[in-house]
This record gives structure tokens, C-alpha cells and sequence, in this order.
């Protein structure tokens, strides 16, 4: 789970997705490899997996400066290991029948020197279900997301279109349309505006989604 920007929905949808998918009697875990800020995004994921995993099995790092991952690291002089957390990723994928990775920021995040989120989802080998907003601004982001991905031979699962404020511009009605043609990537789900943001409300906008996939 990848996003166009940072505080697009993320996790939300993340939750969403796990509670459509456990619909079905999967067992799926979750992780985010990475989180910084000192968030609480892990224990949401977690929470929503019912899984008996340790945090530290979901979110291996924790950083405290809101910051790039690579920016945070470097706040508090450590070093991330890219080994450790592909091991930890191997070994949560092993656990359960499907699992969602959700990622910090934007695609292009730096994670370590020459490193970023795309080559951690390239690392992983795990296909992108990109997170853009509906509102103004979000063609531009979403198609320059899509074009990153695919400079990288990343496969791309889908776009979600996230409602981030209450009221919605004119323009939205026509976003999904124009960034399916202008991208060849199927819109998988549009979340509206939430103000119940549990999991299971979420959920429900994935469940069409979802069938047509079965």
C-alpha cells in the first residue's frame, strides 16, 4: 500500500482492506515496515489482523522525528538494516494466506542511501495498490506515482481514490474516469470522507472490489 503523498489514508484503507479480506476466512497479516513520528499506525494494523503477532513483528522500526524514514534514521544515528526487515517480512508473508505491507509517505520515500520505498516493494515482491486523494491536484500525483512504478517494473494492483476533506470539488466526478484512461490502471475503490474511520466501515467500500476479483 503505497500513496500519492503522506496522509492520503493510508492505514485507513490498509484496515479496510484486511477487515474485506478476513470476510472471506483468510488469515492476513499486516505490517509497516517503517514508521516514524512516533504514530500508532503498527498497533491499528495489528488491531485489525487479529493476529497474535508482537508489534515489533509489524512495525520492526520505529523512529521518532516525523520525517523520511532515511532523515528520521539519521535524527537518532542509526543505521536501518534492509536485511533484517526482509527477513521479518518473510517470515510474517509465511503466517498468514495474504498480507498488506503499508509503506511511509510516497513511493520515492528514501529509506537508506540509493534506497527507497519502491525498491522496498520491488524487495519484497509484492504489487502496488496505490492510495491517491480525489481531490484537485491528485491527476498530476497520481500519474506521476504510476510512471515512477513502472520506470521499475513494479507491478501496480490497482488505484484507491481517498475523500481527505469533508467537502468534494466539482472536479471529482470526473477524476476517476481521467485517470484510468490517461494511466491503463484500473480505480479498485473510492473511499468517500469517513467520520466513522473504523476498519469495518471501510471495509465496505471493498467488498465489490473484491468480488469481482473472486
Amino acid at each position: 500500500m503505497t500513496g500519492t503523498d503522506t496522509g492520503v489514508g493510508k492505514t485507513i484503507i490498509s484496515r479496510g482492506l484486511i477487515t474485506a479480506l478476513k470476510k472471506s476466512g483468510l488469515r492476513v497479516g499486516a505490517m509497516k515496515p517503517i514508521e516514524t513520528g512516533g504514530g500508532s499506525d503498527g498497533e491499528s494494523l495489528l488491531a485489525a489482523t487479529g493476529l497474535p503477532w508482537s508489534i515489533d513483528q509489524v512495525r520492526p522500526i520505529a523512529l521518532e522525528l516525523p520525517a523520511a524514514p532515511e532523515v528520521a534514521a539519521q535524527h537518532q544515528h542509526r543505521t536501518i538494516d534492509l536485511d533484517a526487515l526482509e527477513r521479518n517480512f518473510r517470515e510474517r508473508a509465511a503466517d498468514c494466506d495474504f498480507i498488506v505491507v503499508e509503506g511511509a509517505g510516497g513511493l520515492m520515500v528514501p529509506i537508506a542511501p540509493r534506497f527507497t520505498m519502491a525498491e522496498l516493494a520491488k524487495r519484497f515482491e509484492l504489487p502496488l495498490l496505490i492510495v491517491a486523494r480525489s481531490a484537485l491536484g491528485t491527476i498530476n500525483h497520481t500519474l506521476l506515482t504510476v510512471e515512477a512504478a513502472r520506470n521499475r517494473q513494479l507491478p501496480i494492483a490497482g488505484i484507491v481514490l481517498s475523500q481527505t476533506a469533508r467537502e468534494r470539488g466539482g472536479e471529482e466526478d470526473a477524476t476517476a474516469a481521467i485517470i484510468e484512461r490517461h494511466s491503463g490502471v484500473p480505480i479498485f475503490a473510492r473511499i468517500p470522507f469517513l467520520d466513522d474511520v473504523s476498519p469495518e466501515k471501510a471495509a465496505t467500500f471493498f467488498d465489490q472490489a473484491l468480488e469481482s476479483l473472486r
